[in-house]
């Protein structure tokens, strides 16, 4: 059935306007991003079959890459580009909240920042928050990205933005993508070699967060930071 076919009260965007946006079915959004369908299915239709496509769920698409989408019939370029631009302002939205408003209290504060960013990733990203004498968040950096299951690290790539930007303290953030966020030897030695850098330069570490699948490690709650 066309979506224009379906009663008006039924069709996506009327719903949008009638009862708001979060009572849309996952099909139904993925369908106001595909705009159209294709010979004798609807734009719904084919959002089910993207759907059905990645049994996982969502999480799976927001992962997928441009040739995964281009497998489904239907699905060309234009679409994919759409489906995948959808899942990034998805990500996007969740990783920068406005600096001026982040309360950093806790190690679940900084992990909610980029849970959804990066426990997706099929690679080892390493990012810095730099913070202010007050406790108010500077930017946040990428230092580096790495293969399956490393990214180089070096002090000196890390805390030149640092001082660049006088940032009193500095939390680091990196995944696993394997989705277990327990730090390995190499992520001890790495932490505590840019702990000893920041003594250095006058800038202290008030953590290390490992980003996995939907948990989290705290490497000051691990005791690894003093």
């Amino acid at each position: 059935m066309q979506m224009k076919s379906l009663p008006e009260n039924e069709r996506p965007v009327e719903k949008v306007w009638t009862g708001g946006i979060g009572n849309l079915s996952n099909a139904e959004l993925l369908a106001l991003v595909l705009h159209t369908g294709m010979r004798n299915k609807s734009a719904i239709g084919l959002a089910g079959d993207v759907l059905a496509a990645f049994p996982e769920g969502l999480g799976e698409l927001a992962s997928c890459c441009p040739e995964d989408l281009a497998r489904i019939d239907g699905i060309g370029k234009t679409k994919a580009a759409a489906l995948l631009a959808a899942c990034e302002l998805g990500k996007r939205i969740s990783a920068s909240p406005a600096a001026q408003r982040i309360s950093i209290e806790k190690p679940g504060d900084i992990a909610r920042m980029f849970m959804e960013d990066m426990r997706y990733a099929k690679k080892e990203y390493f990012k810095s928050v730099l913070v202010n004498s007050k406790g108010g968040i500077l930017s946040i950096d990428d230092i580096s990205v790495g293969e399956l299951s490393s990214a180089p690290v070096h002090p000196r790539e890390v805390y030149h933005m640092a001082v660049r930007k006088s940032a009193a303290a500095v939390i680091f953030v990196h995944n696993h993508p394997s989705g277990d966020p327990s730090p390995s030897r190499e992520d001890e030695v790495t932490t505590r070699r840019l702990v000893q850098g920041g003594e250095l330069l006058g800038i202290r570490v008030l953590d290390h967060i490992v980003i996995g699948d939907g948990r989290y490690a705290s490497m000051r709650e691990l005791g690894l930071i003093d």
